[in-house]
């Protein structure tokens, strides 16, 4: 059995699951998130919570079952407390600024880089240097930070760029120090 698959997933007061054939709805104080499994493996919405079990120990089966029970989880995680991604500018002249719902970034291009949010993702600006991506999908904020920081990824030499918060950026010497 799968270590992450046989745990039940917790549903808290005020979460409510709905299960239709593969097709799960969660709901909560945040907002609703949909999704359909694949059918290979079993979902059971219970008063305790919702367990994943699996028919058969065929490979591809046993691949899916902690997937679902992870995805499920995250899933409940969403709709009660949120995800949040952080991103840091660094390098003279790079900053960001709402307009709107909009985020303007200026990143050293001949114009500013303007991103709009896609439904349910929401972005604040914390001076000019730190960016905050929240949502309750925790796939599409991951997917929302990443295609931010892909605008100017932080370089090697002087480390200049968009980073997540927690990110280490390996420096490189360059000409001068090869001697």
């Amino acid at each position: 059995m799968s270590r992450v698959g046989k745990l039940p997933v917790a549903i808290p007061g005020g979460v409510k699951c709905e299960l239709k054939g593969t097709h799960l709805k969660v709901t909560g104080p945040k907002g609703t998130l949909e999704r359909t499994f694949n059918p290979g493996v079993h979902i059971a919405v219970e008063d305790a919570g919702v367990t994943v079990t699996r028919p058969s120990n065929e490979p591809a089966i046993r691949a899916l079952h902690g997937l679902t029970r992870a995805l499920i989880q995250n899933m409940v995680t969403g709709v009660t407390a949120g995800y949040t991604r952080v991103l840091n500018i660094q390098g003279v002249g790079y900053r960001a600024a709402m307009q709107g719902t909009d985020l303007s970034l200026s990143l050293g291009y001949s114009h500013p880089v303007m991103v709009a949010p896609p439904a349910g993702i929401k972005f604040t600006v914390e001076g000019t240097q730190t960016i905050r991506i929240e949502g309750i999908d925790k796939e599409l904020v991951g997917q929302v930070a990443a295609d931010v920081r892909a605008w100017r990824k932080p370089e090697p030499y002087k480390g200049k760029g968009i980073r997540y918060d927690n990110e280490k950026v390996r420096r490189k010497v360059g000409k001068a120090g090869s001697k």
